[in-house]
């Protein structure tokens, strides 16, 4: 036996039982976030009930358990209507149904307010147009149709509107500038500019009463509804962002449905307090922020371990530099938050209004949350993984490379360029790769120094300077923060929050590839045969 123990067995077995325990634990991770995500956009079938109490429901069915209470089998009823019922979901014993169909003129409406709508077609109110469909429904198809063609304008008329806007608000600022100088010494360059900016309003205004005036002829093309209940509704055209009839759709269709949802999901804006609709501000939020941290803590880590491997003294300071940069791997991340909202925003964010922008003042530019404090305080978070990373990459170098380098008249820092940090790239990208992950799934410190729920512009666009630095800007961890804690409606938000973390967790997984390639690609380069 104790010869046993003396061949370390026991410890493999250990580490390899401890292995397939993580790697079991995260396969669960994962297939619960994918289970439970990619389902979510595939149309179900409206289930028809008839209760033997004379009542109906009809809606999708989403979970079946035994009641707590009597311990009979019941069923959760997604049935929508949330302004007509007052909620989304309604649990139904499955003693009390008399039957169920599945009837093929049930309609699935996405409305953009309100949630989902599950009811039957009745009728169209055309308001002037000419329909050449046969059944209400063909008649609806068709109509939706040129209603999509005016939305469209009508979207083209607000872009141009967005930009009369941003160049409106240049002129403002370019005046405010002027008036701080001297309203006397620029009196003819106000007067200018003023005129311009007039001019800029006057068109603006003139697009939004033609847009609103569009809005308001097709917003009276309205189509009637009735729900389970026999109650009626009339819904705009203009509220209905998507249309099926799911009892009724072929596995074809539904696959074109399922991916037209993906597409609305990775495109599109979202909606209903970001429990419908698109994620595309937040996906650009969270990318652009990791790329930006990256930029900053990279340099700076590689810098700092370069100077504590190759040129600080082994000494007491040394030592204490060491021990601190382990110690703040460890510091929880909202103390950074706190940090940062103290020095970057109010500290560096003031004095740069106070310096570059003060006609704007008390309004502050940089003295505000944005993307580039975000970026800034997770960089100092994930610097000391940098750094530790780095240094050790370089302490694995053998001696001799260095000392072969010298001896053949590199100086040092050619030695360094040219050798060292070539064969310790491996490393380096590893210690980004482990900063890259953590900054992307941190929410705390990006509550306090920039990101927002819903943010109106994005922080690159066709603007000038196009990088808007001093924006706020959209999470996809404080997204599911806020749709799976702040919604008004949680298990309706529900499916939202296990997308949301499906592509966190893609973009992290895609991000980590890319440098893992990168990584093992420059391992292969630069590998001798001193390893």
């Amino acid at each position: 036996m104790n010869k046993f123990w003396k061949t370390g067995e026991p410890y493999v077995l250990a580490t390899g039982a401890a292995l397939a325990i993580i790697l079991v634990m995260s396969l669960s991770l994962v297939g619960v976030v994918m289970t439970n995500g990619l389902g979510y956009f595939w149309p179900r079938a409206l289930v028809k009930f008839e209760l033997k109490d004379g009542t109906s429901a009809l809606g999708q069915i989403m979970e079946q358990e035994n009641n707590p209470i009597s311990g009979a089998r019941r069923l959760q009823l997604k049935v929508a209507n949330r302004d007509v019922f007052g909620q989304d979901f309604r649990w139904i014993d499955e003693k009390d149904i008399a039957s169920r169909t599945l009837p093929g003129d049930a309609v699935l409406l996405e409305r953009r307010e309100n949630g989902n709508y599950f009811g039957f077609l009745q009728g169209i109110t055309t308001e002037g147009l000419v329909l050449t469909g046969v059944t209400p429904y063909e008649q609806l198809l068709q109509a939706r149709k040129l209603v999509a063609g005016k939305l469209e304008n009508t979207r083209t008329i607000r872009k141009q509107m967005s930009n009369l806007n941003s160049n409106a608000e240049r002129i403002r600022l370019k005046l405010l500038k002027l008036e701080y100088g001297g309203q006397e010494k620029n009196a003819s360059a106000i007067t200018e500019l003023t005129a311009a900016r007039e001019k800029e309003m006057a068109e603006f205004s003139r697009l939004n009463e033609q847009a609103s005036a569009t809005m308001a002829d097709i917003g009276k093309i309205t189509a009637q509804f009735s729900d389970a209940t026999g109650g009626s509704k009339d819904i705009s055209l203009t509220e209905i962002v998507a249309l099926q009839r799911p009892n009724s759709m072929s596995f074809v269709a539904k696959c074109g449905a399922y991916l037209e949802r993906v597409r609305e999901l990775l495109l599109d804006d979202p909606r209903e307090s970001n429990t419908e609709g698109g994620l595309f501000p937040a996906i650009f939020g969270t990318v652009m922020m990791v790329l930006l941290m990256s930029v900053f803590s990279l340099p700076f880590g590689v810098i700092a371990a370069i100077y504590l491997r190759e040129y600080a003294k082994d000494g007491l300071m040394t030592r204490m530099v060491r021990i601190a940069v382990n110690n703040l791997a460890g510091v929880p991340s909202i103390v950074y938050g706190v940090f940062g909202l103290g020095f970057f925003v109010y500290g560096i964010g003031g004095s740069i209004d106070s310096l570059f922008f003060p006609e704007r003042l008390p309004t502050p530019t940089f003295g505000t949350g944005g993307i580039l404090w975000s970026s800034l305080t997770l960089a100092l978070l994930t610097v000391p993984v940098v750094i530790v990373a780095t240094e050790e990459s370089l302490a694995s170098i053998p001696k001799g490379v260095r000392e072969g380098s010298l001896a053949l008249g590199a100086t040092k820092f050619q030695t360094l360029m040219k050798i060292l940090l070539p064969m310790a790239t491996p490393g380096i990208m590893t210690g980004l790769i482990l900063s890259m992950a953590r900054a992307a799934g941190e929410v705390a410190p990006l509550m306090i120094v920039g990101v927002v729920k819903l943010a109106p512009t994005l922080p690159f666009d066709t603007n000038f300077p196009f990088f808007h630095m001093d924006r706020k800007f959209m999470h996809l961890g404080f997204h599911i923060y806020d749709v799976g804690f702040q919604s008004p409606n949680v298990e309706a938000a529900k499916p939202m929050v296990f997308v949301t973390t499906m592509l966190l967790l893609a973009i992290v997984i895609l991000a980590s590839s890319v440098a893992i390639y990168l990584r093992n690609r420059m391992r292969s380069k630069y590998t001798t045969s001193t390893f």
